[in-house]
């Protein structure tokens, strides 16, 4: 841990009880409900299922041809962690040889909307972020020479 900061989010300080925004409900606490959420639906494979998943019903072979760089593996593990989650439906046809669809659920379908936004969002301060990365690392080069 980098020196000056805490292992827990008790470092906040005090905050307005009357304040319906509480940061402490990200807590980091391994129990913590809202915490495991936000790190499965942040998780980048998971990302990308769901924007894929938002325009049609996918095979498991579609989806792995249309994430690069995902594995068999890591492609089962978040199939199976979204469909637990009720974010994806998993549907197996009886037939031969066996074909799975894989399709987002209505509570998916809310949570695409959301990112959406989030990414309509960078993309309209793309050029600011840019730019403020290459101020932050110029001043941290003058620092470092300094």
């Amino acid at each position: 841990m980098e020196e000056g900061t805490f292992g827990s989010p008790t470092h906040l300080g005090d905050t307005d009880a009357d304040d319906p925004y509480d940061v402490l409900q990200w807590d980091t606490r391994e129990d913590c409900e809202v915490r495991q959420i936000l790190d499965r639906i942040a998780d980048k494979w998971s990302l990308l299922v769901i924007a894929l998943l938002d325009r049609s019903t996918l095979r498991f072979t579609e989806l792995r041809n249309r994430i690069d760089g995902i594995s068999q593996r890591m492609l089962t593990t978040t199939l199976r962690n979204l469909e637990r989650d009720g974010l994806v439906r998993r549907t197996v046809h009886p037939v031969v040889p066996p074909r799975v669809d894989y399709e987002l659920t209505t509570l998916g379908v809310t949570l695409h909307e959301t990112i959406q936004s989030l990414v309509t969002w960078t993309e309209a301060h793309q050029k600011e972020i840019v730019l403020a990365r290459a101020e932050y690392d110029a001043r941290r080069r003058a620092d470092d020479q300094a």
